[in-house]
């Protein structure tokens, strides 16, 4: 249990820090950009993998979207805190662990329970109550919910792509994550390229030091998550419950105590659906 706390200390301190660095007028898009190298260094210097060829035979269709995927939804979490808060942000991150079960039952035939289609509804009733439609955040724009949804979507994605590349048995998944992680920092080269040049935004070298950091704790969420699996080999649901719920439990606390996040009856509500949600998905 030890390994699944850290990992969510890990999870919520990512979005603790890019709302920090939000409220002390760091840039915080380009703090995204230097999380990259630093969780590329510890790939390589922590999980040791083996170095293999950029072949034309690596599962590139996989590669190639995935470490897209990674800065583009790392920055619609930004934005999404930025607009949503924590609170909202993290349960929609944790409740995209629908798209992999539909998926799963509707294009690899597998099946599901019944029970879980139910958690499945319950959750997307507890992301529309999560979200909230309040007047004060249509005033924001019409963009404040578009973030979360993208969130919602982006990382059931990826965790699909995640769980294929594992498949994959020529790679193992250590070299597959060093190459995806390198794939990452390529796109996210370019995307600060296109802040500093098209944009004209000032490099922010602070958000130098606030990225190394939270490449740190991006990195310590995906050790701690897979130690917490090889600890607990026989309850992969315990695992699974321990992390969404602790996440957005913890999350929420974050957000309510550390930057004053104003929750509404029906955010609440929200939070609370989204862990009946995951305990309904894991257990029945």
């Amino acid at each position: 249990m030890l390994y699944i706390l850290i990992s969510v200390l890990c999870s919520v301190t990512v979005s603790v820090i890019i709302k920090f660095a939000r409220e002390r007028r760091v840039n915080y898009l380009q703090l995204l950009v230097w999380n990259y190298p630093m969780a590329l260094l510890m790939t390589y210097f922590v999980l040791k993998p083996e170095i293999v060829p950029w072949t034309p035979n690596l599962p590139w269709h996989l590669y190639l979207p995935l470490g897209f995927l990674l800065p583009f939804i790392f920055i619609c979490i930004a934005l999404s805190i930025r607009f949503g808060g924590i609170v909202k942000t993290e349960v929609a991150q944790r409740l995209s662990l629908f798209i992999p079960l539909l998926v799963a039952f509707f294009w690899m035939n597998e099946q599901m329970a019944t029970e879980k289609f139910i958690g499945i509804g319950v959750g997307l009733i507890a992301i529309v109550f999560s979200i909230g439609w309040n007047k004060g955040q249509l005033v924001k724009g019409s963009q404040f919910w578009i973030f979360p949804v993208l969130v919602f979507f982006g990382m059931g994605v990826i965790d699909i792509i995640f769980k294929q590349i594992a498949q994959h048995q020529e790679v193992s998944y250590m070299s597959s994550l060093l190459i995806v992680f390198s794939l990452a920092l390529c796109y996210a080269l370019f995307f600060l390229i296109y802040l500093l040049i098209v944009r004209k935004e000032r490099f922010d070298s602070r958000s130098l030091v606030y990225g190394t950091v939270l490449g740190v704790f991006n990195f310590g969420n995906i050790v701690f998550y897979m130690k917490a699996h090889r600890a607990l080999p026989d309850s992969p649901s315990l695992v699974f419950t321990g992390m969404n719920i602790g996440v957005i439990a913890v999350g929420a606390m974050a957000g309510v105590f550390l930057f004053n996040e104003k929750l509404s009856i029906y955010n609440k509500i929200g939070v609370f659906l989204a862990i009946i949600s995951v305990l309904l998905i894991a257990f029945l």
